[in-house]
């Protein structure tokens, strides 16, 4: 039976005639050429990248995963969501690179600082990893959505499951494909509001339903609120070991984040995914100029400490609301024989909260901000792989295409994607958890970017030959971790024997795993860079600190303000204030 009536229909229909109206005045625009498709014309303002910034991010693994975590772990994995800061690296830091270099992709500025060879590279393992995570895990997460909002649906013998994801992708990938990147950043700057104002009312219904702030703290009890859980339990000998055994699991926090992990390799993936991830930057190069691209990244900042509050503590709520046994539908869905959350139902956990404790029509507002989120996620995906398939491989291909080939080229990629990222959904479908998943799988494929892009701009000494081979070892790597842990994931009571070489790579937390592949990485590039010849100095100016001339470096003093640093700084101040507060 559908939890939803029919004002709330009537919301959600509102919802989607603003979106598919933006998106419809945004396609009349004629963006015909790669530069208005893939980036928008290099116009936006400073509202629309950060919006977009923030709508593109926040998506499934937020939606289903972060609140499913929040239920089952407390704040453990705010951790992610408080690493606001870097995208001031991003503003401050690489955006006068990438600005100046005017180039579409982040493989692009890697080839403008290394060789054509590590472009190549780069798109191909994006590709890869856009496939393993953003493309799959959001049309996952919006069959999770669909699945417990209108369970009874049903068409052709697909569940509502199905149906859901089939028909997000089908809404969301036909404007992308149509309106190119300006209809992606114009319907994100709607959604980022939809979506934010639905999650406050989430919160704010949750904690009546419960009784209040104080009365969510007493019943979850002070260790769900604890950023750092106790690293060596009372009555137990602390361990170095990276290998997870029963007794060990005691000792790290959600049984996967150790806090050697959170402290060293957490950072590096955040990094790598602020500051060089094409789903991210692209909104960056679509803005007017250097101005408006950093107070972007600034407002991107400040939205994102919202989910520690719109997300972790709903789902901290629901397991409050359950536990307490104060509305017996979510102990129901939600609770085994001891009380403790299921950790397969976990992913069910916020649209259970819409359902249960939102009046009609303000339950349509927030069902509406869920969709926002899931297709704005999935829109940025889309964009970012066309966007790099396109400009990274199929133009270096055919040089001469024109711009009406490239853009349709782009929109074939589009749907190539889609069509990809459904085959993909068994194997998220096994795995332990939506967000666990997600880290996991970037902890593997983010470190060799990572250093590629951070020691290249601040060593101008390491050469192309470095790069190259920093990226192919550390993929390899990556990958084999992936093909280790994926029979895991997706055989039900598969198991490599205990103690054997198997064993023990997929029983190493995969944040120690990630630290191996970024040590490994950064050996090889400084290895292979100061064993071979250095790179021309003509070749590298304005792309590494230590090149960038005088002229630049006015340009770059003269794009920001004192109110800029101001909001910056208050980005820092509220962050360390969120630590204080959940440390305890």
């Amino acid at each position: 039976m559908s939890v939803l009536a029919t004002l709330d229909w009537i919301v959600i229909l509102l919802y989607f005639v603003i979106i598919l109206g933006i998106a419809w005045w945004v396609i009349r625009r004629k963006s015909e050429t790669s530069d208005e498709y893939f980036l928008a014309g290099r116009n936006l303002g400073w509202y629309v990248v950060g919006a977009s910034i923030f709508a593109s991010n926040i998506g499934s693994e937020h939606l289903v995963g972060l609140a499913g975590s929040g239920a089952t772990d407390g704040v453990a994995l705010a951790h992610y969501e408080l690493h606001a800061w870097c995208l001031l690296i991003l503003g401050w830091l690489l955006a006068p690179f990438y600005i100046r270099s005017n180039v579409f992709t982040m493989p692009e500025f890697l080839e403008r600082r290394f060789s054509a060879t590590s472009r190549w590279i780069l798109s191909i393992i994006s590709l890869v990893a856009y496939v393993l995570t953003k493309v799959a895990v959001g049309i996952f997460a919006g069959g999770i959505v669909f699945g417990v909002l209108l369970p009874e649906v049903s068409l052709f013998g697909f569940n509502s499951f199905w149906v859901g994801s089939i028909l997000m992708i089908l809404l969301t990938g036909l404007y992308t494909m149509l309106g190119g990147l300006r209809a992606v950043a114009y319907t994100e700057a709607i959604q980022t509001v939809i979506l934010i104002f639905g999650a406050i009312l989430v919160t704010y219904y949750g904690l009546d339903a419960l009784g209040g702030w104080s009365e969510l703290k007493r019943i979850a009890g002070s260790e769900m609120f604890n950023l750092w859980k106790p690293l060596v339990p009372e009555g137990m000998t602390g361990t170095w070991s990276p290998i997870r055994t029963e007794t060990e699991m005691a000792w790290y926090f959600n049984s996967n984040y150790p806090w050697l992990g959170m402290l060293f390799c957490a950072p590096i993936v955040g990094l790598w995914y602020w500051c060089t991830d094409q789903y991210i930057v692209q909104r960056i190069l679509s803005a007017a100029n250097l101005t408006q691209a950093r107070r972007g990244t600034i407002a991107a900042a400040l939205l994102k400490l919202l989910p520690v509050f719109i997300f972790i503590i709903p789902g901290i709520i629901t397991f409050a609301l359950a536990s307490s046994g104060k509305i017996d539908a979510l102990s129901q869905a939600l609770l085994d024989s001891n009380g403790e959350i299921i950790n397969a139902k976990a992913q069910q956990v916020f649209p259970l909260l819409v359902a249960t404790v939102l009046p009609p029509g303000i339950r349509g507002i927030v069902v509406a901000g869920l969709l926002a989120a899931l297709m704005s996620s999935l829109a940025g995906v889309f964009n970012a792989c066309s966007t790099l398939f396109t400009m990274d491989l199929y133009s270096k291909f055919k040089p001469k295409a024109s711009e009406v080939q490239l853009v349709r080229v782009g929109r074939i990629a589009t749907a190539a994607m889609i069509i990809i990222g459904l085959l993909w959904i068994p194997v998220i479908q096994g795995s332990r958890g939506l967000y666990d998943y997600l880290q996991s799988v970037q902890g593997y494929l983010a470190p060799p970017i990572f250093v590629v892009f951070f020691f290249g701009v601040f060593n101008k000494r390491l050469n192309a030959k470095g790069a190259i081979a920093a990226l192919v070892v550390g993929f390899v790597l990556g990958l084999f971790r992936l093909m280790i842990d994926t029979p895991v994931m997706l055989t039900e009571g598969f198991a490599y024997e205990e103690g054997s070489f198997f064993w023990i790579i997929n029983n190493t937390f995969f944040q120690y795993y990630s630290l191996v592949i970024f040590l490994i990485s950064a050996m090889v590039m400084v290895g292979v860079s100061y064993a071979t010849e250095p790179p021309p100095l003509e070749k590298i100016a304005n792309l590494t600190l230590s090149t960038v001339s005088a002229e630049e470096k006015t340009i770059v003093k003269g794009s920001y303000s004192r109110l800029d640093v101001i909001m910056s700084a208050v980005v820092v101040v509220l962050i360390l204030a969120a630590y204080l507060y959940f440390t305890g």
